[in-house]
């Protein structure tokens, strides 16, 4: 269902530089002071099959890759190098709300953050009772999304992209959104999604939520492939890993 062969994901890490006549001046005659370009790996020659139906979290300190393999198995991106290849319908849940356009009510988001995520009119027609329903928010409708707090926009983009059934679901943290009552409702969802047969990848912070919803853990480490099978082994040692550094 998911090949990821030898990937690696390099970025220009963008120094900004003076460049006023002076330091230009200065560089032509100082080969030192010219400038160099500094990139960073975010992942390196990373490798991994998921099986259709499979759950797999992802774990690992801040910084560790986990967000930029999930937008490298979306799309999102593209890899320095390697291959990818997802076979199936992909939803991914990265960044919720990334798509809104503040200006707009939440109303007419639905329906543009439904087209970006191809969904005919015809289909956000049908399902938007059930969009409305499931965020909470029919009060505030016709309110700019500009306006809302966090946690509501999360719940809107939540609720947009779970009206369909994907074959793969890509899940960035997305369970802690919202209030207590919506997060159960987050993980209700997810869980219906999981037992339907849908190819899940989960990136989280929570270890408990990692081994209450996935079969399978990989752990990076500086854009590192460190450890992958068992969800319950893998997590635990990861656990004990980082409370060696403290």
């Amino acid at each position: 269902m998911i090949k990821i062969e030898n990937v690696s994901m390099k970025f220009n890490l963008g120094v900004e530089t003076d460049n006023s006549l002076k330091m230009i001046f200065i560089r032509l005659f100082n080969p030192k002071k010219r400038n160099k370009k500094q990139y960073f790996w975010a992942l390196k020659d990373i490798d991994f099959n998921i099986q259709k139906g499979e759950v797999v979290g992802i774990v690992g300190a801040n910084g560790a890759g986990k967000s930029t393999i999930l937008k490298v198995v979306s799309g999102v991106m593209k890899p320095t190098k390697g291959i990818v290849e997802a076979n199936g319908k992909i939803s991914p849940m990265i960044e919720l709300g990334a798509g809104f356009d503040g200006e707009l009510t939440a109303r007419e988001n639905i329906y543009l953050n439904g087209a970006i995520l191809g969904y005919s009119k015809e289909m956000l027609d049908e399902k938007f009772e059930e969009i409305v329903e499931f965020s909470e928010l029919r009060d505030f409708l016709d309110v700019p999304v500009k306006n809302f707090s966090s946690g509501m926009t999360a719940k809107l983009a939540f609720s947009i992209s779970t009206i369909v059934d994907p074959e793969i679901l890509i899940v960035d943290e997305i369970l802690s959104v919202g209030d207590i009552k919506f997060q159960e409702k987050s993980k209700n969802k997810m869980m219906s999604l999981i037992k339907g047969g849908t190819t899940v990848i989960y990136v989280s912070h929570s270890l408990q939520s990692i081994k209450d919803l996935c079969t399978k853990a990989i752990w990076l480490d500086k854009g590192e492939l460190v450890m992958m099978g068992n969800v319950n082994e893998v997590c635990d040692a990861y656990y004990d890993k980082q409370m060696e550094k403290q």
